[in-house]
């Protein structure tokens, strides 16, 4: 065995002094990876010369027990390229190692803070002037346990028992490894951006994260003084404060310039319209103490927000954006999107669940729409809130125009109805709808926080014509008559049509402007935490 395996190194040794003749490689990385493989062996992808096989991989992870949850995917892995060597070929080490590894080495760019073990081990492949005191059977496994490792990080995301603790009940997207790697072995360029598999909106937000990355690297971030005397700013008011605002506003690109002036004039006014509508707040013209406030807050904060909303992404299956109809509700947003045939066709403002009765995140398909609807009430309100309010008033029911039915409390069709006058209809377990409502006021608060849990939107009916457009025996006509005939009509949906709801407190628009939202239900600190804890998984 000694004697084949030194002729080996003999062939190999050979190999590499006439290959090296036609290699010209340009980076540093590259250059590493070239030095190491001058005392690497020359392996076949086809016929593979190393017998990689379950009882080797076993021996690999006895040696390097940290990376032991790494050990399935990385059987997965050879069984399906048949015990094949993956990361040589003729010439050493393939090129694509060296830009793995690479990105392994920039995962913070991902907004990733994880490390794998044994790091240093794996520098000795690639790095210049190391010695490498792996095996190349040892080389082999770890270089593919390095895959896994960023896969699962980048395209994957936090672990499933982490994802548990997340309260997202929309459906988490499938990662074939070996595909995902037989993809980028043939087009390595998908390492920067792929958008089969990941949300075409992760990208948007690496790139704002860089973009932040760079305000926080600058420190162009000074803290903007408060007046107590004089809170609020509007037009044409003067003060060293407005100057600061004005300069905070160039450095998020709210404005294009920063004159420097101390004035509110017109152009300050536009920035602050943008400032605002990006960041959930309605379109005063002024700046006061909650904008300042905002404004105040730590750069690095906003990094986090980005980081997590990224990581949120991951889950996504690519393939939600391309269904020809469906709505996402993005409930910080507080907003609604309807899309029919790849098309934004309606966006609709919505008020959610206050805390205690928060709005799921999770995915269904409506089924029906009913128009004049009852509103059966939940048990939990007819004991919580209806029985103390008919000890105070008997005549409670009537004037809700609520009535007994079967031992409970429904309310009648009606312009006073709490589901308004019409109702989509999706099967879930948690008991939530998407719904008109009589409370249009509530659409003009900031943060419209005021169901039970229910998805109560300003354009139902308008939702309802869209959907129906295309069939001819429900003209515009019928659905007005039928939203208000005071008879509840339920039409079943010929076909389905999916509902996402989702969370999530940063998003890039069309026009590549980074919006924040409230994080109303406080998930994101708790997200963070699960997804900075820096360990070896």
């Amino acid at each position: 065995m000694m004697k084949n395996f030194l002729s080996f190194i003999a062939v190999f040794l050979f190999g590499i002094f006439i290959a090296s003749a036609d290699r010209n490689r340009t980076t540093t990385v590259s250059d590493s990876a070239s030095q190491w493989s001058e005392t690497a062996m020359n392996i076949s992808p086809k016929e593979s010369i190393l017998d990689i096989d379950l009882s080797e991989i076993d021996l690999f992870f006895q040696k390097y027990p940290k990376l032991k949850n790494y050990k399935l995917e990385v059987i997965t892995l050879y069984q399906n390229h048949n015990y094949n060597t993956i990361w040589f070929d003729s010439k050493g080490l393939i090129e694509f190692a060296s830009l793995l590894y690479a990105k392994v080495s920039q995962l913070k760019n991902e907004g990733l803070n994880f490390n794998l073990a044994y790091q240093d081990k794996i520098a000795a492949i690639f790095n210049k002037g190391s010695t490498a005191d792996l095996s190349p059977m040892d080389t082999e496994i770890m270089l593919s346990t390095m895959y896994i490792f960023y896969a699962k990080k980048v395209f994957h995301g936090i672990d499933s028992e982490k994802f548990k603790e997340t309260d997202w009940f929309l459906p988490r997207k499938n990662v074939s490894y070996t595909n995902l790697l037989d993809s980028l072995l043939t087009v390595p360029k998908l390492l920067d951006k792929n958008e089969k598999q990941l949300f075409g909106q992760y990208y948007k937000l690496r790139n704002a994260l860089r973009k932040y990355r760079e305000i926080e690297k600058s420190g162009d971030w000074p803290l903007i003084e408060t007046n107590p005397l004089v809170p609020i700013h509007h037009l044409r008011d003067s003060s060293k404060i407005i100057g600061q605002i004005r300069h905070r506003l160039y450095v998020l690109e709210d404005l294009k310039e920063d004159s420097q002036s101390n004035v509110f004039d017109q152009e300050l006014m536009e920035g602050v319209l943008k400032f605002n509508r990006r960041n959930g707040y309605q379109a005063h013209q002024y700046i006061g103490p909650r904008q300042i406030n905002r404004m105040n807050i730590p750069i690095t904060s906003y990094i986090k927000t980005i980081i997590v909303n990224m990581e949120r992404c991951r889950w996504i299956p690519p393939a939600l954006a391309k269904e020809d109809e469906f709505i996402i509700v993005n409930v910080p947003s507080f907003k609604l999107i309807y899309f029919k045939n790849g098309q934004r066709a309606l966006e609709s403002k919505v008020f959610v669940g206050i805390n205690m009765m928060e709005t799921v995140i999770f995915s269904s398909n409506i089924s029906r729409i009913i128009f004049s609807p009852y509103w059966n009430v939940p048990r939990s309100i007819i004991e919580n809130e209806i029985k103390p309010a008919m000890k105070k008033d008997p005549d409670y029911l009537e004037k809700k125009n609520m009535e007994w039915n079967n031992g409970n409390v429904r309310q009648k069709p009606g312009d006073q109805n709490a589901l308004g006058l019409v109702k989509f209809v999706f099967p879930n377990t948690y008991d939530i709808y998407l719904h008109d409502t009589p409370y249009k006021t509530n659409f003009e608060v900031e943060i419209p926080m005021f169901s039970h849990g229910c998805i109560n939107m300003q354009k139902a009916k308008e939702l309802a014509l869209l959907i129906l457009k295309d069939n001819p025996n429900w003209p515009s006509e019928k659905i007005s008559k039928t939203m208000n005939g005071g008879k509840e009509t339920t039409y079943v949906l010929k076909n389905k049509i999916p509902i996402h709801i989702g969370y999530f407190t940063a998003w890039v628009n069309d026009a590549d402007e980074i919006n924040f939202y409230f994080d109303i239900y406080y998930k994101d600190n708790s997200l963070a935490d699960l997804l900075f804890y820096d360990d070896y998984k």
